[in-house]
């Protein structure tokens, strides 16, 4: 059950615009943002490090960024972050069998080489404590560039911050994150809501 209750996304009309951009990435504006409008600036601020991290201009695939933001909400544990980062992956054109398939993706032919040790980067950042070694590092210069380095932590950060915030306010999953959640976790055993019901 939430611990603060979503408001409605009328109720602090300066924040149309940024309300706006997730419907264009989402379809709907999330309840962790409807959450956080108690203090519209830390709305603006998250809504303006969310465009930088997913900015279309961008060299890392926005489809896997999405990826990346799972993986790191998955160390996290937090439920709420891994259906919404399925749904990001899917609206931007990744398959239900290669979002089906990330949790095994270092054995998945699915993913490349350069998707692999990204993710396994990625797993390692969002660690506590955090599991980047030199050698990780090291493989990670092997296939990509410092820029996109920058945008792959970048992603992970930027969830690290979204994770803590979901779980410690339990945030209620939205119908459509669910669906796509319940839908690449079938052959998992499912997908559990948790406190995010």
């Amino acid at each position: 059950m939430s611990r603060l209750k979503p408001l409605s996304a009328d109720a602090t009309p300066e924040l149309k615009s940024h309300f706006d951009f997730f419907l264009g990435t989402l379809g709907f504006t999330p309840n962790s943002v409807l959450t956080m409008q108690r203090r519209p600036a830390l709305v603006k601020a998250f809504a303006q490090l969310n465009a930088a991290v997913m900015s279309p201009e961008g060299e890392v695939d926005l489809g896997f960024r999405r990826l990346i933001g799972h993986v790191a909400s998955k160390a996290s544990g937090c439920l709420y972050c891994q259906a919404h980062t399925l749904l990001g992956a899917k609206n931007f054109g990744v398959s239900e069998e290669k979002m089906a398939q990330v949790w095994n993706y270092a054995s998945s032919d699915l993913y490349s080489p350069a998707e692999k040790i990204a993710l396994d980067f990625a797993l390692a950042a969002a660690s506590q404590p955090n599991a980047v070694t030199d050698e990780l590092f090291a493989e990670v210069s092997k296939h990509w560039s410092e820029g996109q380095i920058v945008e792959i932590l970048g992603v992970v950060a930027m969830f690290g911050f979204l994770n803590r915030w979901n779980d410690s306010m339990a945030t209620p999953l939205e119908a459509v994150p669910l669906q796509v959640a319940s839908q690449a976790a079938q052959t998992h055993g499912g997908f559990h809501v948790g406190k995010h019901g």
